[in-house]
């Protein structure tokens, strides 16, 4: 156990070293404010406050995690060995940076409550975020401090036996839609027919039709695929079924249809399975609600977790509403257009809330490859150079990889080919 002196044991302090000693390098933590008490601690240990108390392992603390609320931070990101800090803490710091009050600032998700610009869908962009600016944003720096930290332990301790970690892999797949064409209605399949002629697209409208006939395969069902994927993994996949009610943002099956319960059912039997918000779910704890309701009476069991639609997260209000509904998890923690670690992390984290300063039960699951971001690159070679290189950052420091494809990534549509190959990757790196 690493016993830690600091002269005001704050609800951030206790948040941050828990996650950086237990959750990420899998040794426990306490603190102490007596110094005949730290004096005493035969193990592990060392001082974090504003001066040494004598030649033991000292990291000098930048006041964030004795403050509340929020302020407005002058941060100078600067380089250190092969990754970038802030934070800097001067001479006489074990750690030339105060890496805890810099994990804290990224997974506390500080700069998300701090003005921004949003996006058309009122979502916080990587341009906004100090990762990007500052060209860390493909890194998980946090594991990266984590390790360094470790290293300089077990320099101090050498004969400490540090607990070792296993690289994890953990594949999202996100259902909006669960069909194209399928199961619609024959309102909205006339409309798609209007649509289809009025615009040309007579391929388009072939193959509606041969579906609704019942003559061709949904292009997005995918379904029967993705499932003989996770008989053959060792780990579990995570499913989002979108359940809301139709409307401008949201356009899945009905959710009283007997086929869309029973596809639910029969993927549930297979793989973990989470609710994902409808767009006005969001910002509505009553509508998320009801959909909760609405998936937990189809599977029968309560739902691993929430996967917000767009991938949009209004910080706090977003995951006050899943604590406040005891949903357990949340799979949104990532950006649309870019790969990447937007909490700088790759380790799941416990959401810390700001404005009450307390350490909720709801454990953030972040993402750092959704199916679309690749897009950008032109080629599958840039593609598969990409995702190896996200991969083996992950793989480093032994952490667990999040991607997130949807079910129609897996079709025949010319614009996800060779999405199949990029998955299979995924799939095999855990292996390697």
């Amino acid at each position: 156990m690493l016993l830690v002196y600091t002269h005001k044991i704050t609800p951030r302090v206790k948040y941050v070293f828990k996650q950086i000693c237990t959750r990420i390098l899998g040794f426990p933590v306490s603190f102490t404010t007596v110094i005949e008490e730290f004096i005493a601690h035969d193990s592990l240990k060392m001082s974090y406050t504003r001066q040494p108390l004598s030649n033991e392992v000292f990291v000098r603390s930048n006041e964030l995690l004795f403050e509340q609320g929020l302020s407005d931070l002058d941060i100078n990101v600067l380089q250190w060995e092969n990754t970038k800090c802030f934070f800097n803490t001067g001479e006489k710091s074990a750690l030339p940076f105060d890496i805890f009050a810099a994990t804290f600032y990224l997974i506390s998700r500080y700069e998300e409550y701090l003005p921004h610009v949003k996006d058309s869908y009122g979502r916080f962009t990587a341009e906004e975020s100090i990762a990007f600016k500052n060209q860390f944003l493909e890194q998980p720096v946090v594991d990266i401090w984590a390790y360094k930290f470790r290293a300089f332990l077990q320099q101090q301790y050498p004969d400490f036996q540090f607990p070792k970690r296993a690289y994890n892999v953990l594949p999202v797949i996100d259902v909006p839609v669960a069909y194209e064409f399928r199961l619609k209605g024959i309102m909205r399949t006339i409309g798609g027919t209007f649509k289809d002629v009025f615009g040309f697209k007579f391929k388009r409208l072939y193959t509606r039709y041969s579906v609704v006939l019942g003559f061709k395969r949904d292009p997005f069902d995918t379904y029967k695929y993705i499932i003989n994927k996770q008989r053959k993994a060792k780990f579990k996949f995570v499913f989002f079924f979108l359940i809301g009610d139709f409307s401008t943002y949201d356009k899945n099956i009905n959710s009283q249809k007997q086929k869309f319960v029973s596809l639910i059912k029969h993927v549930a039997d297979y793989c973990n399975v989470g609710v994902k918000s409808s767009f006005f779910a969001l910002s509505n704890i009553e509508k998320l609600k009801v959909e909760k309701s609405r998936m937990e009476a189809i599977i029968n069991t309560n739902v691993i977790g929430s996967r917000q639609s767009f991938s949009k997260v209004n910080l706090p209000e977003s995951y006050r509403n899943l604590v406040e509904l005891e949903i357990p998890e949340d799979y949104t923690m990532g950006y649309v257009n870019h790969l990447g670690f937007r909490a700088g992390t790759c380790t799941p984290f416990l959401f810390y809330d700001l404005d009450f300063e307390v350490q909720t039960p709801l454990k953030i699951v972040p993402f750092q490859a959704l199916d679309f971001a690749f897009l950008k690159f032109k080629s599958l070679l840039d593609k598969e150079e990409m995702l190896k290189k996200l991969i083996n950052s992950v793989k480093k420091v032994n952490g667990t990889f999040v991607p997130v494809f949807h079910n129609y990534t897996f079709s025949t549509l010319q614009r996800w080919a060779h999405f199949k190959t990029l998955f299979n990757i995924i799939l095999d790196s855990k292996n390697e």
